[in-house]
């Protein structure tokens, strides 16, 4: 499919706000405003990008969907598995362990999105409206399952399964027929009433918002599945919500949307050096506009163009820009290779 500016200007933003959930999260016990924050940024942020997961879904056929996914999604777990194991023990960080079936922190979506894919084969072949449904069956009962966790990353792939495959049913020209639809006044409004309810209801547990456990374990056996069924509702309204303020056209930050991948699986060797060294502390609200910046920066370097040269090998399996680089640096080579500027 064409990409259209609005896609990457959202994967944008929503990659910033990973990063400054991730980076928050350790003061969310500290201040209520943090707490308040971090638990908004979680009804949307994974949700949406899920959801823009499942639109550049369309391309893979059924014969060579695995082993597409396996090189783009499975390697580069299984590499950056490896690389937090060793970087944790370097940190001195203890409980880490290299169990790949069991994936820690943020590696969690690579397995989930190499899942989703393959149900696709499947789901496809169902109605719009009753697959959509049936994905919310599945989400909703997931949670019933005991002891249903972290392992292969099984509830969290059923839970957010909805998102991915509403994606896959939808196209880009919707997100800006929602986008010319939606106001920003109410957009705007509808979000600042959601964090006004998170900041009213302090025993919400912002654990719901993982997705990864079962309902047992978060206190609502019972009720669970209302629970959860309402934290669908208020997330996909925030997500349009969002994706309505989402600028269209192409900007400093759009080419970084392309890159969303690199941010996401590099960005916790920063956020792991914060939490374990102790170098950020926050003593009131405004420390969070340092944190934002931090955040920024972050996103900067990671989607710059050395770190993007250094990582492709093991994000993409490839070394292109690395191969590019090289040849307009070096003309004579780049004649005898017949080497030429692509796009990315």
């Amino acid at each position: 499919m064409n990409r259209e500016p609005i896609i990457d200007n959202a994967k944008f933003f929503l990659i910033f706000f990973v990063v400054l959930g991730h980076l928050i999260q350790p003061f969310t016990a500290h201040l209520q405003a943090i707490d308040v924050l971090y638990q908004w940024i979680y009804l949307f942020h994974m949700p949406v990008f899920i959801f823009l997961s499942g639109l550049f879904a369309k391309g893979l056929s059924d014969r060579d969907n695995l082993a597409k996914l396996c090189k783009r999604l499975l390697i580069p777990y299984l590499i950056f598995h490896t690389f937090y194991t060793i970087y944790y023990i370097v940190l001195g960080i203890e409980g880490w362990g290299l169990t790949l079936l069991n994936p820690r922190w943020s590696l969690w979506f690579l397995l989930s999105l190499f899942c989703w894919n393959l149900l696709l084969i499947v789901f496809k072949r169902i109605p719009k409206g009753l697959s959509i449904t049936l994905s919310v069956v599945l989400g909703v009962a997931i949670g019933y399952v005991e002891g249903i966790g972290q392992t292969l990353s099984l509830s969290r792939t059923f839970a957010f399964f909805p998102f991915f495959l509403l994606g896959y049913w939808l196209t880009a020209e919707h997100i800006v027929f929602l986008k010319e639809k939606v106001t920003k006044t109410v957009a705007v409004s509808f979000l600042g009433v959601v964090a006004l309810a998170i900041y009213l209801l302090p025993s919400f547990s912002s654990n719901w918002l993982l997705a990864s456990s079962a309902y047992e374990a978060l206190g609502s056996p019972q009720i669970g599945g209302v629970i959860r069924i309402g934290i669908y509702l208020v997330s996909t309204l925030m997500a349009i919500s969002i994706l309505s303020l989402i600028p269209r056209g192409q900007f400093l930050f759009t080419k970084i949307g392309e890159k969303t991948l690199y941010i996401y699986l590099l960005h916790g060797i920063f956020i792991h050096f914060f939490r374990e060294t102790g170098l950020l502390k926050i003593d009131n609200p405004l420390d969070l506009v340092g944190l934002v910046i931090i955040s920024l920066v972050i996103v900067f370097i990671l989607s710059s163009k050395p770190v993007l040269i250094l990582s492709q090998p093991f994000i993409e399996g490839r070394a292109t820009l690395f191969r590019e680089t090289f040849a307009r640096r070096s003309p004579r080579y780049g004649r005898s290779n017949g080497l030429r500027e692509t796009n990315h």
